[in-house]
């Protein structure tokens, strides 16, 4: 079982991302799509809850960066 904090950082990243699949996916933008999927899917393979959060913000930033101007 996860520690709380995790968890939390699990729920948030994987609803953050589930929202730039859906936006992805709605107006045909390939970026979003793939770092929501990844943003779904990076908590079954980082262990820790700092790791988690850091992983989280990094592809929450590129999300940012890499948006369609």
């Amino acid at each position: 079982m996860p520690e709380p904090a995790s968890l939390f950082a699990m729920i948030l990243f994987g609803a953050i991302g589930m929202g730039a699949f859906v936006y992805g996916k709605s107006t045909s933008a390939f970026k979003p799509m793939v770092i929501g999927i990844a943003l779904m899917v990076y908590p079954y393979f980082v262990e820790g809850t700092m790791a988690n959060y850091g992983v989280g913000a990094v592809l929450c930033v590129l999300l940012y960066v890499m948006r369609e101007s």
